[in-house]
């Protein structure tokens, strides 16, 4: 059985680990795993940050995903955006996202201010595409740009 729970501390080094995986795997990144995991910790203790989600399958963290908030002046509402998604790649094609997505949807269709979900994905990831299409999301209206420090 798969439980879906928020993060805690103690989970820091795996999500860590999961983002320095999924750098390197979707845009051949090399992360500092250090980095990524103060990076973490940030979030868990300034929750306006954000809050981490995992999916655990006998005791052990099987794939994780954060939310992040944005306001929405045109609805007058926050966005969760979903971020930093990844599901072992042995755990895959087995429902485990759609099973975080839903529980995260359900989420915040009980919140009054919660005006929607939004995730990015790497314009090559085809098959992560696939299934947030599948799950019903649209990813036709927009596009992401941006400018990061190197």
């Amino acid at each position: 059985m798969i439980q879906i729970r928020t993060a805690n501390e103690e989970d820091h080094e795996v999500i860590a680990k999961f983002q320095v995986l999924m750098a390197k795997e979707t845009e051949d990144l090399e992360l500092n795993q250090h980095q990524v995991q103060t990076g973490v910790l940030s979030v868990m203790r300034d929750p306006e940050k954000g809050k981490y989600y995992v999916a655990v399958s006998e005791g052990k963290i099987i794939a994780s995903l954060l939310i992040t908030y944005e306001w929405s002046d045109w609805r007058s509402k926050w966005v969760w955006w979903m971020q930093s998604v990844y599901v072992l790649p042995e755990m895959r094609r087995q429902g485990i996202f759609q099973k975080m997505y839903h529980h995260i949807k359900e989420w915040a269709q009980k919140e009054d201010e919660v005006g929607g979900l939004r995730l990015y994905v790497d314009k090559t990831n085809s098959r992560a595409m696939q299934v947030y299409s599948r799950l019903g999301m649209d990813g036709d209206h927009y596009r992401v740009f941006e400018w990061m420090k190197s």
